[in-house]
């Protein structure tokens, strides 16, 4: 651990984040927080039905409100390029993309319409309530489980998409002809984003008309772009920046309308523009998409697998074909001589659906974990030992090693801490007075992604380092965890560390997403590190009398502010010594390329076990989660207090996903109804309570340099299965729809709930 009061630190000490002071004393700036003298002020109105023609807008009333400037239509927005690809970023989905006002064609509810610019922020608002809309409707489809039959095959194109593997063995006459079997449905409603901090977009206008684009984004660079594709501006002439982001979890992975309307205001306008969206329009864009599954599950009396099948429809929409991998991981995870995955889309009348934390797997995973606890019980043998019956030494789909999977370290360090071995293996069979108590477990898993970065460090004279990367740091602890790397690297104290990102004009970095930063710009920032090291080695043995002279740098370490000859007391010297013989600060750059030659021959995935308790008041139907054990292998921890902490968040959301977060849809009227906080349910304090997170020892080098994996994902998958596991052994039934609310569990007959999710796949 860091010795208190040094600021000297290494690779795994817990740390408090860098820029918390900055965010606790207000002076961390957002996205709306930006503002210069003349400013106008977008508000943005959006249709209220689900397809159809602009038939005709009357804006005489908002027009006549004291301040307003202009109203943006697409009768009379700024030129801006027709083709889909300018409007692509990078990690649109196959289709094309939605285009703001860029015609009188309604593709969904919520749709942007118009914007409203005035002088202040009331007045626009005052003036868009004013505006009038009439409408051509056309008839419109947004139930996916009414529209199931028309699931037809993914095409196109997303990032980080793999499509399911062919089938192997005849998973159907092995289903049939097995012992032991279990075929269930599951159906998992959408859900929204809603990071504290809502989308918005600052554009300010400088000189010779270059824009300074403040915008809620997870990719600075991807948000610069696509404004540079979309208006035909130079790179030279946009910067997006994007210091702070107030969470966003895949809400920001695409650039939103708002950046599209700010900018067309500003060039319209020639004067610097602020839009923010309402809480309420934060339900107006991509969300996790509507999922219905199929999971059949055949085995041996002994447990063993002969069947694995598991087929997915889910919604896009009728632009774009947004895909996830949602039944692969159910391939990876246990063995089976014949399985059969299947994955569908439906196309309806809403936006496109974008990703949301552990996209695919927090849905997909879900249905497989809860069909291995429902296998588990009709066995008669315990959820934890069916697992290991089945574990995979190798990945199954593609029969390569894993770099690293301790998985079963997962389950034996979490079930003995949890106490798993004291679980009573029938339901009904643990009651504290009023509230019948269960115990349930679920597995993990989730891909190791490592992409391709560029960092730049700058080490002055003084011992000041500066280390750069358009990287993006959502509240995950990006700025912390990069200058724990940089300060161990080089032995400097924290303090002396400053890493800078979120500007589009910085060294290139991915997307934040899938949990890659960590082993993608990590690996970039010890890289560019590493050039330091040689150079100020390279100094050091070329100082008279140095007791390095002959060392090799391969013998040196970086430890304390100085440099040692390993295992030999005494032999070092200090980095000051070696600063001070320096007329001008180094400079370096790094490019990190993955190891593709290498890579490809392993299987690269982090692991988890979740087990959880619950207690539930059947009469009540209320379910409390009273304690969860998540154990984590997710390669080397490099900030022990960051991680930690997103395994902690990881949880949360697994709670709110299996008892609070619902959308409900009026599919009338095409439309997502509780779009607010007062109606959309996530977990307030009174719901969440012991958790219990352990990080089992891990070191993948083939993911990263660093030894490191994601954390962002993991903790979330698992958690939901879990808890709807611990339900079925509270209380004997069992509920395979999402979110698990009290009128579920109140209901009285295991076979009301067969019905949650009508599927209707092309193999029945």
């Amino acid at each position: 651990m860091a010795e208190a009061g040094t600021g000297y630190v290494q690779l795994g000490d817990s740390l408090s984040r860098t820029d918390g002071p900055l965010k606790v004393t207000g002076q961390a700036l957002y996205a709306a927080d930006h503002f210069v003298q003349g400013m106008l002020f977008g508000v943005v109105v959006n249709s209220t039905v689900a397809r159809g023609r602009i038939a005709r807008l009357l804006l005489d009333r908002a027009r006549a409100v004291s301040g307003v400037r202009d109203i943006l239509t697409h009768e009379n927005r700024p030129r801006t390029r027709s083709m889909d690809i300018f409007y692509k970023d990078m990690t649109a989905p196959g289709g094309s993309p939605f285009k703001p006002l860029y015609s009188d064609a309604i593709l969904y509810s919520g749709q942007p319409i118009a914007l409203v610019l005035a002088d202040t922020f009331e007045a626009a608002r005052e003036a868009s309530q004013l505006v009038q809309v009439e409408y051509d409707t056309e008839p419109h489809a947004t139930d996916l489980r009414a529209e199931v039959h028309r699931a037809h095959e993914p095409k196109g194109f997303k990032a980080g998409y793999v499509p399911p593997p062919k089938p192997k063995g005849d998973a159907d006459a092995a289903f049939v002809a097995a012992p032991v079997k279990i075929d269930a449905s599951y159906y998992s409603g959408a859900e929204h984003h809603n990071p504290m901090e809502m989308h918005a977009t600052t554009v300010v206008r400088g000189d010779e008309g270059h824009l300074t684009i403040y915008d809620k984004t997870q990719g600075s660079q991807n948000s610069r772009w696509v404004v540079s594709r979309v208006f035909g501006l130079g790179k030279d002439k946009v910067t997006v920046k994007n210091p702070f982001v107030g969470g966003a979890f895949g809400s920001g992975l695409r650039p939103q309308y708002n950046l599209i309307l700010a900018v067309m205001a500003s060039l319209h306008t020639e004067c610097s523009v602020r839009v923010v969206l309402t809480r309420q329009q934060m339900f107006t864009f991509g969300h996790r998409p509507e999922t219905t599954q199929r999971v059949r599950l055949a085995a041996d009396s002994d447990g063993r697998l002969r069947s694995i099948i598991h087929e997915a429809v889910a919604e896009t929409s009728r632009l774009e074909d947004y895909v996830e991998v949602v039944v692969n991981w159910s391939g990876q995870l246990y063995r089976s001589d014949n399985v059969r995955l299947e994955y569908k889309l439906v196309d309806l009348d809403r936006f496109s659906p974008i990703d949301m934390r552990a996209p695919g797997a927090a849905h997909g995973v879900h249905a497989i974990e809860v069909a291995m606890d429902e296998l588990a019980h009709a066995l008669k043998m315990d959820p934890l030992a069916l697992r290991l019956r089945n574990y995979a030494e190798f990945d199954p789909t593609t029969d390569l090693p894993h770099s690293t999977k301790e998985l079963k370290a997962c389950y034996a360090q979490g079930a003995e801490r949890f106490g798993w071995s004291r679980r009573t293996l029938e339901p009904r069979s643990m009651r504290d007075g009023n509230e019948l108590i269960g115990w349930g477990m679920a597995t993990g898993v989730w891909d190791a992604m490592q992409m391709f970065a560029r960092a730049r460090a700058v080490l002055h004279p003084d011992g000041r380092l500066e280390v750069s990367s358009a990287a993006s740091d959502i509240g995950t602890g990006t700025y912390t965890v990069m200058a724990q790397i940089a300060a161990a690297a080089l032995g400097l104290p924290m303090e002396h560390v400053t890493f800078k990102l979120g500007d589009s004009t910085l060294p290139v970095a991915p997307i934040e997403g899938g949990s890659s930063h960590v082993a993608t710009v990590g690996s970039a920032v010890e890289g560019v590190c590493e050039k330091l090291q040689k150079t100020l080695f390279k100094m050091a043995r070329g100082l008279k009398g140095s007791p390095l002279a002959k060392a090799r740098f391969a013998d040196v370490e970086f430890v304390r502010g100085a440099l040692r000859l390993k295992g030999v007391a005494g032999a070092h010297v200090p980095l000051a010594t070696v600063l001070a013989s320096m007329s001008a600060p180094l400079e370096e750059k790094y490019l990190m390329l993955p190891h593709m030659l290498k890579q490809r021959k392993y299987s690269r995935a982090t692991h988890s076990a979740v087990f959880c308790e619950v207690r539930v008041d059947e009469e009540l139907g209320t379910v409390r989660v009273t304690r969860v054990v998540s154990a984590i292998a997710a390669g080397r921890i490099i900030s022990a207090k960051t991680a930690r902490s997103q395994i902690y968040g990881g949880v949360v959301w697994g709670i709110s996903q299996a008892l609070h977060e619902e959308a409900h849809s009026d599919n009338t009227l095409g439309r997502f109804m509780n779009h607010s906080f007062a109606e959309y349910h996530i977990p307030v304090q009174a719901d969440i309570h012991d958790i219990d997170v352990i990080f089992v020892d891990e070191d993948d080098r083939i993911v990263s340099r660093l030894g490191a994996k994601g954390v962002g994902e993991i903790g979330q998958v698992g958690v939901a299965a879990a808890i709807c596991n611990a339900i079925f052994h509270a209380t004997g039934k069992r509920i395979r729809s999402t979110p698990m609310t009290p009128d579920k569990v109140m209901q009285l007959s295991d076979a009301s709930q067969q019905t949650d999710a009508p599927y209707s796949p092309s193999h029945s």
